[in-house]
């Protein structure tokens, strides 16, 4: 099983020593003491006699790990100092511990209510004093050390969902090109019909007939399915696949197996994992029906309509116009005029209506991928 590491160590018990703290008082004897004291105890400190001085020096770097803000001040009380403070992204996750001579039970609630991490009365008690702020300080330290950590893995997930992907792609390719091999011909097939798919479905995701199914994660993944449409041609003896000439009856029904040759491959390939793979569903809709006529003259199973998939809908279409402009061993490819008036016929009879109006008010876009990934290029 993969895993990976991660610095899982909690921060040292004497790691507060050094913080800087921001002390804001507006009587300067409140400040000197509290100065004094927290500097003996191995703290930088920083003294504002305002509170709007206090929302200055909280926003500049570095900014200090704990404010210990006086409540009663002429101009800015702490209440609104702290409602500024938490107002700013740069400052709202400083811990504040409010200094007041206050000392009813409402008094300390409201501190609260405002966002206070502790609250202490006047006179200060030196021990006190020190005791909460230390405490607060190792709870910021854990909290930012968690924080990190935190980051660190949604990094490291979205890494690993990033390499699964590729992984996914990687694999879904081989196969399709596997397949390939066994029709020379075909070369930018895949990429080709693979962006002809993701093209059709953006035109066709603000359409109420699909906007409920056509959002991104399913037009990525419809996209990420397409190259498996013909993979059951694996299964198909080279006599047929690369004769030159017409194929006989017998011929084409073998031909005609290999969607449903397709799907029973990717539906084992389910089996063997033992759980849904939700691209894998659509990559076995295409294969197994990408060859089924809107008028329900298609194959293998005849259906007809919105009984056909969505997915193999889109790749019908696209398998057509595809196979219709490129070169095969049964005929020389075609123009792309020509290909448009031929699917345009067809509008309704082999095609849904509404997915074939959005290729043809599409067409040129349709023609610029052709031209993009055109075989020898």
């Amino acid at each position: 099983m993969n895993t990976f590491s991660m610095n899982v160590s909690a921060p040292p018990a004497d790691a507060t020593q050094g913080s800087l703290l921001l002390i804001v008082d507006d009587v300067p004897v409140n400040l000197a003491v509290l100065g004094d004291l927290l500097h003996g105890a191995g703290f930088k400190v920083k003294a504002a006699s305002s509170g709007a001085l206090a929302l200055r020096y909280a926003a500049q770097e570095p900014r200090p790990s704990l404010i210990l803000l006086d409540v009663m001040m002429p101009e800015m009380d702490g209440y609104e100092v702290m409602r500024q403070l938490r107002q700013n992204p740069d400052t709202r996750d400083i811990p504040v511990i409010f200094l007041t001579a206050l000392d009813h039970a409402r008094d300390e609630e409201r501190g609260f209510q405002h966002g206070a991490a502790d609250y202490i009365t006047k006179p200060i008690k030196p021990d006190v004093v020190l005791a909460r702020v230390k405490s607060q300080l190792q709870a910021k330290l854990a909290r930012d050390w968690l924080s990190d950590q935190n980051a660190v893995l949604e990094a490291e997930v979205v890494r690993r969902m990033a390499e699964n992907e590729l992984i996914q792609t990687v694999s879904i390719r081989a196969l399709a090109h596997l397949a390939e091999t066994r029709d020379p011909e075909t070369g930018n097939h895949i990429l080709r019909t693979q962006s002809y798919m993701r093209l059709l479905a953006h035109r066709l995701r603000e359409h109420p007939r699909f906007s409920a199914t056509l959002d991104e994660p399913y037009i990525n993944m419809l996209a990420s399915s397409a190259p498996l449409h013909d993979i059951g041609k694996v299964g198909i003896p080279d006599s047929i696949l690369l004769k030159p000439g017409k194929l006989s009856a017998e011929e084409w029904t073998i031909m005609k197996t290999h969607a449903r040759l397709g799907s029973d491959a990717i539906e084992q390939a389910e089996r063997d994992i033992a759980q849904p793979v939700k691209f894998l569903l659509l990559a076995k809709e295409i294969a197994h029906w990408h060859h089924e006529r809107w008028d329900g003259q298609g194959y293998p199973d005849g259906l007809a309509g919105d009984a056909i998939p969505l997915s193999a809908r889109l790749m019908t279409l696209a398998d057509v116009f595809d196979a219709l402009i490129s070169k095969r061993v049964y005929k020389e490819p075609m123009g792309f005029e020509e290909a448009r008036a031929i699917i345009a016929a067809e509008r309704g009879r082999q095609f849904d209506p509404d997915v074939c109006d959005a290729f043809l008010s599409g067409f040129a876009e349709f023609t610029e991928i052709a031209i993009q990934h055109r075989d020898g290029h």
